[in-house]
């Protein structure tokens, strides 16, 4: 080390007395290092404190009045322990640049055979890094190529020379380390491919002309520059192998710079897979410069397929490491096929309206084509019996059948590639793990108060991650077609709920909500174009770090309009279509829609087993052409275990209207934002780790300027639910309160108990109601 370290740990030595019990741990002298942070580091705990709270040890208490039978036992001191702390400690103001740190104990008795260890700190000045100079870095071809490399670094703010960079910032080993590991991995993309951690080395002298300042002096040896040699791929069907009974050799353009380079390809038979399947996966060519990122992404690439798994994948045949003696590093792939076919089936019972069985068969051909092509089909039917006499409490005049039905089918079809017409930039950088998918799905059902003819959906997917942080999908076509007829008490009940509206004329109608309601169940057609980007660096389980962020964009019903305004009938709007293939006698009515969504999710560590989580969500929706509203299925809606809690799903808004008064389904316009602190205070128990969690959830839905109903006086009957910047902050709905959190290793289940601290109907904190809510997976 540069600095010597004094630790003074004299009394720490000894045994001690092995009755004493850590009761307080503290620490002292840190002014730069919080105590959060130390405590992470030091192995000198107390006893498990409930909601963190300073010597509140229930299981400690436990422990004791039943004998050691149950609970936890005493956290006693173990002085040997106290002594690898302080070297922790030390390590770790080392790693930041405090050179001069020193660190001592005392361990001292306040009650009899209660120990309160403390940890004095005297931090000492931190060091900060001055320039940092690279020597022996390769020069290249290209000319500034390897200044604009290093340029681009988190030293390197200020230049001197070619080599030599101003950096003024604080010193961290992990800095340095992080820096050493962008130098190799550039090296190593750049044909430096035997280039180890012990070819570049970081140097840090002390920096004569000013005090606490260092020099860093990165010694970079990269050996010389390789290329790719031949390449070997076998693929088998069979674990060993009987034989390859096929091959295939490519040599010269465009398979290999040039025909003194081959790539050989081998599999069985059995492995109905296609010679170019295997050469396609690969993204460097024999003869080129060595580039080990292409390398590993082509590894990826053949485990991206699906359809196989890699036996062994090096660049020596017999050995671990590469012979880097010779020019040219062959690589080698050894691969094995998956089970082609697969069929599962399910039965399971029901309970609606009557009693009921239903069963599924999914039929799985993995590889359908001999290109990784992954084809599922799936046929779900269930049946319900509903006795007559609760067909007649509902309509006295129902003629239905008491055997209720319902048929599923669905196709879907995926290519571990992107198709047209996006092929171009299949296996292009951050474009190598795409899969384009298409599923199709069809069923009907008979309901109790409406059937649903005909249900029918197609989507055109494509999925791409572009690293492990960021990635991108695309549903270039979606279509769904919903082909309904409401039965004739179910519109009877929707009268006798909503009642009936007279004209100046006398004339009766339906009141206008009940006309809404109607118009979002009627037979419609919705096509969608929608973008979404998805960027995350957190445990999408434990969620207990990074941050998880969303960003959306829709555009709806261009399809049907222009089949429209330009098949059916040309130069016509008429504002809906016939039905599908003539499926039933209604029309398909349709909207045109542009719609936006961001969701941002930040998760804090707060103590060795808290965080605290926040999210903001926030959307809009707006139909445009002659469209007024958006399709029921694409609304905002609020409400629910993994929204606002305290209200059930789609129950709240829009704005402050009630169910009991105007109730047009979803919203427009949603904002939200959300709160929640999980501490853990039971570790391993039932093989979980027990979480307490207190949130608070805030927002609502508004409808959008567009949606407009007026009655005949010309009253906007939804004033109450439209957004207005003037109002909009009194219409949020507030819910909070407490929760538990059961963490296993791959499932989280969660209770929720909301209690309604803003209701929209009856004001701040008159709604004394619990709301109880459960859900698998943290709300979010």
């Amino acid at each position: 080390m540069l600095y010597p370290i004094n630790i003074q740990a004299q009394d720490v030595q000894g045994e001690g007395n092995t009755e004493d019990v850590v009761r307080r741990v503290r620490f002292s002298g840190n002014q730069d290092i919080k105590d959060r942070t130390l405590t992470t580091l030091v192995r000198t705990r107390t006893n498990r404190e409930f909601l963190s709270i300073p010597q509140f040890t229930p299981w400690l208490f436990i422990w004791k009045i039943s004998g050691g039978r149950f609970g936890e036992e005493p956290a006693f001191l173990d002085r040997q322990t106290v002594g690898n702390d302080i070297e922790r400690i030390t390590l770790y103001y080392e790693s930041l640049g405090y050179f001069d740190v020193s660190v001592d104990t005392s361990i001292s008795e306040y009650r009899s055979d209660k120990i309160e260890v403390s940890f004095i700190i005297d931090e000492g000045p931190q060091h900060r890094i001055n320039t940092v100079t690279y020597s022996g870095f390769p020069v290249f071809t290209e000319p500034n190529r390897r200044f604009e490399f290093l340029q681009r670094g988190s030293f390197t703010k200020g230049r001197l020379n070619d080599t030599t960079f101003t950096v003024n910032r604080a010193y961290s080993s992990q800095a340095l380390s992080n820096e050493q590991e962008r130098l190799i991995t550039f090296l190593k993309n750049n044909g430096y491919a035997s280039v180890q951690r012990d070819s570049v080395i970081a140097l840090v002298k002390e920096d004569t002309t000013t005090s606490n300042s260092l020099d860093v002096l990165y010694r970079v040896r990269p050996g010389g520059q390789y290329k790719f040699g031949d390449i070997r791929v076998r693929l088998s069907d069979t674990e060993p192998p009987v034989n390859y009974d096929e091959s295939d050799t490519l040599s010269g353009p465009p398979h290999t710079v040039d025909s003194s380079y081959t790539i050989s390809l081998f599999k069985e038979s059995g492995a109905q897979s296609k010679f170019r399947l295997l050469s396609d996966q690969l993204l460097y060519k024999p003869g080129e410069m060595y580039d080990h990122s292409l390398y590993l992404e082509t590894v990826n690439e053949f485990q991206n397929l699906g359809m196989l798994y890699i036996q062994r994948f090096s660049q020596n045949e017999d050995q671990v490491q590469p012979d880097y003696t010779k020019e040219k590093i062959p690589t080698y792939f050894d691969l094995q096929t998956l089970t082609k076919h697969s069929i599962s089936t399910e039965l399971f019972g029901m309970k609606r309206y009557g009693y009921g069985t239903g069963f599924g068969v999914d039929y799985t051909n993995n590889n359908v084509f001999g290109n990784a092509e992954n084809l599922s089909i799936g046929a779900n039917a269930s049946f319900e019996y509903v006795r007559p006499s609760v067909l007649e409490e509902i309509d006295t005049t129902a003629t239905q059948s008491s055997l209720f039905r319902s048929y599923e089918l669905t196709a879907d079809y995926s290519v571990p590639r992107l198709n047209f017409p996006f092929s171009f930039l299949d296996n292009r950088p951050g474009f190598t793990s795409g899969v384009t998918r298409y599923l199709l799905s069809y069923s009907r059902s008979d309901q109790l108060l409406f059937d649903i003819n005909s249900d029918v959906g197609f989507n055109m997917r494509y999925e791409v991650n572009h690293t492990s942080n960021y990635s991108s999908f695309l549903d270039l076509i979606e279509l769904d077609l919903v082909d309904t007829n409401p039965s004739s008490a179910y519109i009877r009940n929707l009268r006798n709920e909503f009642g009936t509206d007279t004209l100046s004329d006398g004339t009766i109608v339906d009141a206008f909500e009940l006309q809404r309601i109607l118009e979002d169940f009627n037979p419609q057609i919705s096509s969608t174009v929608r973008y979404t980007f998805r960027s995350q660096n957190t445990d999408l389980i434990k969620r207990n770090r990074g941050y998880f962020s969303e960003y959306s964009v829709a555009v709806g019903g261009n399809i049907p309009y222009l089949i429209d305004n330009h098949l059916t009938t040309p130069g016509t709007l008429e504002g809906n279509l016939p039905s599908l293939f003539g499926l039933s006698e209604n029309s398909l009515s349709y909207s045109r829609y542009i719609k936006l969504s961001v969701d941002y999710r930040k998760y804090y560590p707060i103590s060795a087993d808290g965080v605290l989580a926040w999210r903001i969500y926030g959307g809009y929706a707006h139909p445009y052409g002659r469209s007024s509203s958006i399709p029921l299925n694409r609304r905002f809606f609020a409400g629910g275990s993994n929204d606002i809690r305290g209200w059930a799903p789609f129950q709240l808004g829009p704005g402050d209207i009630s169910t009991e008064s105007v109730n047009i389904p979803g919203g427009e316009i949603k904002l939200a934002a959300f709160t929640e602190v999980r501490q853990a205070f039971i570790r391993d128990f039932l093989g979980a780790n027990w979480y307490a969690a207190l949130f608070a959830d805030a927002g609502n839905i508004w409808y959008g300027p567009k949606n407009d109903f007026r009655d005949e006086n010309n009253q906007d009957r939804l004033e109450q639910g439209r957004f207005q910047f003037d109002n909009f902050y009194n219409q949020i709905a507030v819910a909070g309160g407490p929760g538990l959190r059961l963490d296993w290793e791959y499932v989280i289940v969660r209770f929720d108990f909301a209690f309604r601290l803003h209701d929209l109907q009856t004001g701040w904190l008159n709604n004394k109601q619990t709301y109880f809510n459960f859900g698998i997976g943290h709300s979010f």
